[in-house]
């Protein structure tokens, strides 16, 4: 079996009728898919967005009474720009942003490793490297769906889809009916959890997937009230900063971000010695809040900063509800879709952050599903399926080299054990910045854009990975030309004849 095609059970479709008296009637025309998307995070939102801009359909729903995004830093780059370009986002964001070009690696006692900065590949990449607040950038993008298609309380309990369509029922009752179900629910996604659910008592799910997401690390997480910048000066920086800190005699890595407002962006990880470990972690904060953060709180409290403070100075100034503590954790799932259901984002790939892929990876997810679900036929079942998969045969290559390269940079910024810290060594010491200009270079020539849209200008030298272009956009584009020009013939009237 490939990897990443989804499976063909011998009963594709349950032939079920759905029915239920609070089903919604379909939103869709016959032609143009009416969308349910689970899970109103970033890549929720951000496919919703795309799918305004498209013309289809679609109703959001949320398990949470109100979406709080973790108080934690964010980075976007010229892999995702030219999309808030193409949306007309990208001035908004860039005053919720900083450029940040230096970044400086200290050990606890405030002795530098290396400082690496952006400056070589700037001109070639074409945009900056950004960072922000998460909390800000999520409130600009809710700004662009309206209130009424994101529904909240709205817990998955279950879904079914048959030929006709696909249904989910939620905690308190309802159902809701539509034509393709994208699960955008994160992590431990309930979409999926379904899903896998049937395919193995069917006997076709992969057996990777049967495997939890493995756990290496947990991080706390936050981000300061605006701070006075006399005491303070870091703040008044006009790029963001970023200082990070390998701990000696502990297991911790912090790192500090300014971002705009006058404030701080900070994380500390600690790396789980073993897996028994994490599952303790897990077993005893199953519900995370403010109340379970006192422990992890007291570890860091003293931990020094090259600003000349303290972590824990820096925990005072945040408010309390504002701290999030998290596993950070990492799987690349194989099965992404089957028959109308599809998964975007954590839902079908955890990324550690360290390589601040996570969310960038999320929107490329939406970008090109939008692009598919554009470029969809009809609405049989056979094109909803060639749809979906299309998607992820489009995205699974590039998910799986940032992946690797997440993991492997979570080794530079937060390993400690003596061979880690032996790779961290040799990656900022040994290899010659040529090198690492070349890879960065690399990276940032998958930078696709939504195919139904008009293209951000070209920036940087960076040749661009191709991409697969829309079908009905090209056609689109070639009958409004032709229009045009048989309009440019017809003659005007005259004066006279007015």
């Amino acid at each position: 079996m490939n990897p990443h095609r989804a499976p063909k059970p011998v009963d594709e479709f349950d032939d079920s009728p759905i029915k239920h008296p609070s089903q919604l009637p379909k939103n869709s025309d016959g032609k143009t898919p009416h969308v349910m998307i689970v899970g109103a995070g970033i890549g929720g939102l951000f496919l919703a967005i795309l799918l305004d801009k498209a013309g289809i359909p679609y109703e959001i729903y949320e398990r949470s009474p109100e979406v709080r995004p973790l108080g934690s830093v964010m980075a976007l780059n010229s892999n995702i720009l030219g999309v808030l370009e193409q949306l007309d986002i990208y001035e908004d964001f860039k005053k919720i942003s900083l450029p940040s070009k230096v970044f400086n690696l200290f050990y606890g006692d405030m002795k530098k490793i290396a400082t690496l900065n952006t400056n070589d590949v700037e001109e070639a990449v074409g945009y900056d490297y950004r960072l922000f607040a998460r909390p800000d950038f999520y409130a600009l993008l809710q700004s662009r769906v309206p209130a009424e298609k994101i529904h909240f309380n709205k817990k998955v309990l279950s879904m079914q889809q048959n030929k006709e369509g696909v249904m989910i029922r939620c905690a308190d009752g309802t159902t809701y009916h539509g034509d393709i179900l994208v699960g955008a629910d994160g992590a431990y996604s309930a979409v999926r959890q379904h899903l896998y659910r049937t395919l193995k008592d069917q006997g076709v799910l992969p057996e990777s997937d049967k495997k939890d997401l493995s756990k290496g690390y947990i991080c706390l997480v936050g981000v300061t009230c605006g701070l006075d910048p006399i005491k303070y000066p870091y703040v008044t920086n006009v790029d963001s900063v970023q200082h990070s800190v390998i701990g000696k005699g502990t297991r911790y890595t912090w790192t500090i971000f300014n971002v705009p407002g006058n404030r701080i962006c900070w994380v500390a990880v600690a790396q789980l010695a073993t897996l028994a470990e994490a599952e303790l972690l897990k077993f005893r904060n199953s519900e995370w809040g403010p109340e379970s953060n006192a422990e992890m709180i007291a570890e860091c409290k003293d931990f020094k900063l090259p600003i000349g403070t303290t972590l824990g100075d820096l925990i005072d100034q945040t408010p309390k509800d504002k701290i999030s503590r998290v596993f950070l954790e990492e799987k690349l799932f194989e099965t992404w879709s089957h028959n109308r259901t599809v998964l975007i984002g954590d839902a079908a790939h955890k990324l550690l952050p360290s390589a601040g892929q996570g969310a960038v990876c999320a929107m490329q997810d939406a970008v090109i599903l939008a692009g598919c679900l554009y470029d969809l036929p009809s609405l049989s079942p056979d094109s909803i399926r060639a749809a979906l998969q299309d998607y992820q045969d489009q995205r699974y290559s590039h998910v799986k080299e940032q992946f690797g390269i997440s993991k492997t940079n979570a080794i530079f910024l937060h390993g400690q054990t003596l061979s880690e810290r032996l790779i961290r060594y040799a990656a900022f010491n040994l290899i010659p910045k040529a090198i690492k200009n070349k890879q960065s270079l690399r990276g940032a020539a998958y930078r696709p854009q939504v195919t139904f849209l008009p293209r951000a200008p070209k920036r940087g030298t960076v040749k661009e990975v191709p991409q697969k272009p829309s079908v009905r956009y090209a056609r689109e584009q070639e009958e409004s030309k032709k229009t045009a020009a048989v309009e440019a013939t017809v003659p005007m009237p005259s004066a006279e004849a007015v």
